[in-house]
């Protein structure tokens, strides 16, 4: 199975470069399992996918088309989503 990972980040963000991370270690981990996208709420249309989802802060991370985490996740957590 392929995970659709979504980061929502903002240009200002503090934390937002800790959930970048995560998610690239677990794509160095799982390789072809997961197709991730980087999308920046300063963008008008990445921020109507965000308000779709729900997001109310970033980062802010999607999985398969639903919101799974407010917040930059530990590996261990995102790895246990995916799981």
């Amino acid at each position: 199975m392929v995970y659709k990972i979504e980061v929502f980040t903002s240009p200002t963000c503090p934390h937002c470069p800790g959930a970048v991370k995560v998610v690239e270690e677990a794509k160095a981990k799982l390789g072809d399992e997961i197709d991730y996208q980087i999308l920046s709420i300063a963008d008008p249309e990445n921020r109507d996918i965000a308000i779709g989802y729900g997001v109310t802060a970033v980062p802010a991370i999607a999985i398969n088309n639903s919101l799974a985490f407010i917040g930059a996740p530990t590996l261990a957590e995102l790895l246990d989503r995916l799981e």
